[in-house]
């Protein structure tokens, strides 16, 4: 009995890995004669409009000439206003800021935050200040593709497709490869600009293109909204970008939060790296950076933003010329003024890049000090027998 149980369980054994393995075969036969479907209905379509359409490849025949789309108010001075309002972070009174790094070292320093709008993918908001550099040097490097793919290494491929030389528009397309994705492709249109103050300005925009089609092995980013700001930091030899970066890549929103925050760092790494090594190349060929625009009048800044140092030898000027003017009465002490300073300092700190609106509070407060106490000192003067 116990020889035919064992009997028995082989058979059943051998029942089920026959069974198993005929539904194997069958998928495997399905997939194969669905492939051997598709390889077949593409070479009959390849035929047949080869046959009846034949296909014209312009660079074959320099005679023939390619529409090319009007591409001049893709990125438009509306644009170049919202991202203004974007860096001096006139909208985020309503957002939540999410810290996400803060570090320096000797060559750089980095900050970032985003925050999720309610209607778009996560923004962030950057600021790199690197030492040793001018603006100029640093917008020929962060628009310089050839040379980007020497240090960025998520840069696989990139090409020109037009150029508007009527306002310096430019359209390329980029290909990005990402660890265990798809790769993304890139396809985007930008303008550069520079203001009164030599700072420069760069915006660009999500668009398609006649002469980039979506191909299956990639990912369309369907979204992209990105924009910077290059300048000197006063009174360093040293300077920033600050920039503020909007897309939608098809990733989870904390996946997306957790990449960044985990990769960013070694990124800018590299690019500091690269910038140390950057020495300009001149190139016949038209781009934006060649035709770079000037601001707009009606959005021309009045003044750069003043940096801290200059705030505090404004401020320490308003305040000795205020104590100079109530010298009649009685000087002030030299712990009030201290006092004054150390808030000042915090002022500006606070306020975040809002240099103009932490002088004006300290100020406030250190005028408001100071009445007090000459009128104390007049109340005492006049108490006295």
């Amino acid at each position: 009995m116990v020889d035919d149980g064992g009997g028995g369980g082989g058979g059943g054994v051998r029942i089920w890995n026959t069974y198993t393995l005929g539904v194997i075969l069958v998928i495997l036969t399905s997939q194969f004669i669905r492939w051997c479907s598709d390889r077949f209905r593409f070479r009959f379509s390849f035929r047949f409009s080869s046959v009846a359409t034949p296909t014209f490849i312009p660079e074959a025949n320099p005679s023939v000439t390619v529409s090319k789309p009007r591409i001049s108010s893709i990125v438009s001075d509306l644009d170049l206003k919202n991202l203004l309002d974007d860096l001096d972070e006139k909208l985020h009174e309503n957002k939540d800021w999410e810290i996400v790094i803060d570090r320096s070292n000797s060559f750089f320093s980095y900050t970032a935050k985003c925050c999720k709008p309610k209607d778009g993918p996560l923004k962030y908001l950057s600021i790199t200040v690197f030492e040793n550099c001018s603006p100029k040097l640093l917008r020929n490097f962060y628009m310089d593709n050839n040379y980007r793919k020497t240090w960025d290494k998520t840069l696989t491929e990139h090409e020109q497709l037009q150029v508007d030389e009527s306002n310096g528009t430019e359209i390329g397309r980029l290909i990005k490869k990402f660890p265990f994705l798809t790769p993304r492709e890139y396809v985007s249109a930008w303008r550069l600009w520079e203001d009164n103050h030599g700072a420069f300005y760069c915006l660009s925009k999500g668009c398609e293109h006649p002469l980039a089609p979506r191909q299956k092995k990639y990912v369309r980013v369907t979204f992209l909204r990105s924009g910077w700001r290059i300048r000197k930091v006063a009174g360093r030899n040293a300077c920033e970008i600050k920039m503020v970066h909007q897309e939608d890549a098809g990733l989870n929103v904390e996946m997306a939060k957790l990449a960044f925050a985990k990769g960013i760092w070694s990124y800018v790494c590299r690019m500091n790296d690269g910038l140390l090594m950057y020495s300009p190349q001149l190139t016949s060929s038209l781009s934006a950076t060649m035709l770079i625009q000037k601001f707009p009048p009606e959005m021309e800044p009045i003044e750069d933003t003043p940096s801290a140092v200059h705030v505090e030898t404004s401020i320490c000027c308003q305040l000795s010329s205020d104590c100079h003017m109530s010298k009649s009465s009685r000087k002030p002490s030299s712990k009030l003024i201290k006092n004054g300073l150390i808030l000042l300092g915090g002022a500006v700190c606070l306020s975040r890049g809002h240099s103009d609106l932490g002088a004006k509070v300290a100020m406030a407060y250190i005028l408001t000090k100071l009445s007090k106490h000459v009128a104390l000192s007049r109340l005492r003067k006049a108490a006295r027998p």
